[in-house]
């Protein structure tokens, strides 16, 4: 894949994305005005969690809480049935309050918009600052999860063996216009079409771009 032909790739994921729908996370953010808590809390409650259960945990959790302050008043016992049945939710829990108080008492009620200060943030990975800077304040950034890494290998835009240094690689060569979005589209294009295993690339609208690079096995 070359620098000319991303216009037209994005035009194909586009269009897909509005047959689909967004990630749960993006949605939330959509819905309430890129508020940046709230990315990053659904972020963390996401984490090995189903999307639809993630929009539903979230959805219940700021009835309750919507900001630092409200959080750190509940329970413990409280914010983890609430979440329920997300993944880990006792563990999440105890990280949603750990969080909110150290917004709390260490940046103001502000969530950070700078990556580096996300991460001193406990459970905050390179994945969810990403998308707390993007999603929630609206700068530049790219999240790079599974779906990001292997496609965009897959293309043979970058050649690289983990998501950090995909986000590295990415940086230096994907135009900047293009960075808020990626990681939203190539989600649920990963999850319906370019699949880890067995891609389905006979319905894939990207497939005279792409490389193939590492696709043994195809649909």
């Amino acid at each position: 894949m070359r620098l000319k032909d991303l216009p037209a790739v994005f035009r194909v994921l586009r269009k897909h994305k509005r047959t689909t729908g967004p990630a749960s996370v993006t949605e939330i953010s959509e819905n309430h005005q890129e508020d940046p808590y709230r990315v990053l809390i659904s972020c963390l409650i996401s984490l090995r969690t189903k999307d639809e259960v993630t929009a539903a945990a979230s959805a219940r959790l700021f009835e309750l809480a919507a900001t630092p302050s409200e959080t750190i008043r509940l329970p413990e016992a409280t914010l983890a049935k609430t979440i329920f049945p997300a993944g880990f939710y006792k563990t999440k829990a105890r990280t949603l309050l750990e969080v909110s108080r150290t917004i709390l008492e260490e940046f103001d009620g502000q969530v950070p918009d700078e990556i580096e200060t996300l991460l001193t943030l406990k459970g905050v990975g390179r994945k969810t600052a990403n998308l707390v800077r993007t999603l929630g304040h609206g700068k530049p950034g790219i999240c790079v999860d599974t779906h990001v890494h292997r496609i965009t290998n897959r293309w043979g835009y970058v050649a690289t063996k983990n998501p950090n240094d995909t986000e590295t690689a990415l940086r230096a060569v994907l135009p900047k216009r293009y960075w808020i979005e990626i990681n939203d589209l190539l989600v649920t294009y990963g999850r319906e079409v370019c699949k880890p295993i067995s891609p389905h690339c006979s319905k894939c609208g990207l497939e005279s771009y792409c490389a193939r690079v590492g696709v043994g096995r195809s649909r």
